[in-house]
């Protein structure tokens, strides 16, 4: 085939094939700011390298350090940080669903990298996107220690994009949480979520956006704000308030309540001779809750095993030290409760969880 055939007069370039090189450039220089922010004393050097250097050093300290690590992403938010051209708080999500899976072990988060996918580098958007990310990191502990952006034309479309990362933590082994340490009487301690926090937008955008027809800037006297601003409230990070609370008080078990809802995600930190009972009159379910089941018609379970249902993250505490818990996560800005109670499991009900009334 003839080059005049393809239209093929000029040189090929990489940026005539959709990739600017000049842009990523800029969008290094406008992040660094917000990556300089998120530092730790271990962390050497800056961005820019092949690889991000952190300072093992520290773990001499533990008596037989565990590593533990995530990765993730942050599902189909992204989709509404991208209608409503809002871009500063999805790092919230990312670094949520990274270190609190970390925290439920025990473990402090130590540092975090990400990695952008978009249809075209647009250097501002990229550089808010890590900000985010960024003031995160900052209120969990642990350093932005490196990271990746890349340009895909062609493949997704110029505004698009999508984000996801890793963390890696240490927990010293005898401090380790789990269901080993789960027993009968241990306190059921409910954490507030923020609101849908980044699981179930699928479901969300569904039935709110598709088959109702919502706008994202229809104000919405339920929720006393836009949709859009309530779609992207961002996820609360626990990360420090969950590793005060198991060094101040006699914690068993915690568990992250992401995809799958409360009673999914609690079993998973269950032992199978046990049972937890959780009492939904303990709180109300927040108005964006509501919303989505009446305008959707979806019934409780679906909707429980959906979405969290404004619990974020659960604790199994010692009962004596129920009330302290609670307190001090107060003390944390983490609003909790007493939900329910672990009890020995019956032949039907081994390592389950059960949710039982109405909500307030």
């Amino acid at each position: 085939m003839s080059a005049d055939s393809e239209g093929a007069g000029a040189s090929a370039t990489y940026e005539s094939a959709g990739v600017s090189i000049e842009a990523g450039d800029s969008a290094v220089e406008l992040m660094k700011v917000w990556v300089d922010k998120a530092r730790r004393e271990e962390m050497i050097g800056g961005i820019g390298g092949f690889a991000g250097l952190f300072d093992a050093s520290a773990l001499k300290a533990y008596d037989r350090p565990l590593l533990a690590t995530s990765a993730d992403g942050v599902g189909t938010k992204v989709a509404i940080a991208q209608a409503m051209d809002v871009h500063d708080t999805i790092g919230f999500d990312l670094v949520g669903m990274l270190v609190d899976d970390l925290v439920v072990c025990g473990a402090e988060p130590l540092f975090l990298t990400d990695y952008i996918a978009t249809g075209q580098v647009v250097p501002e958007r990229v550089a808010a996107i890590v900000k985010g990310i960024a003031e995160a990191c900052l209120q969990a502990g642990c350093a932005l220690i490196g990271g990746e952006t890349a340009e895909h034309p062609g493949l997704m479309a110029p505004g698009e994009y999508d984000v996801a990362g890793s963390t890696t933590g240490v927990v010293e082994a005898s401090a380790l949480l789990g269901p080993a340490l789960v027993r009968p009487g241990d306190a059921v301690v409910a954490m507030a979520s923020s609101g849908l926090h980044s699981n179930g937008y699928s479901l969300v955008r569904h039935v709110l956006l598709e088959r109702a027809g919502w706008a994202l800037d229809r104000d919405v006297a339920e929720l006393g704000r836009t949709l859009g601003e309530e779609l992207l409230e961002p996820t609360r990070v626990y990360a420090k308030a969950c590793l005060a609370l198991a060094a101040g008080t006699a914690t068993h078990a915690m568990s992250h309540i992401t995809g799958g809802g409360l009673a999914a995600n609690l079993e998973r930190v269950m032992p199978e001779e046990l049972t937890a009972t959780l009492d939904r009159g303990t709180w109300a379910l927040p108005a964006v809750f509501d919303l989505v089941r009446d305008v959707g018609s979806i019934d409780r379970a679906d909707l429980e095993r959906t979405l969290n249902c404004g619990v974020g993250m659960v604790a199994l505490v010692a009962p004596d030290d129920a009330d302290a818990a609670v307190s001090l996560l107060g003390d944390h800005g983490v609003r909790a409760w007493v939900a329910g109670e672990v009890t020995e499991a019956a032949a039907d009900e081994r390592g389950a969880v059960r949710l039982v009334g109405d909500h307030r």
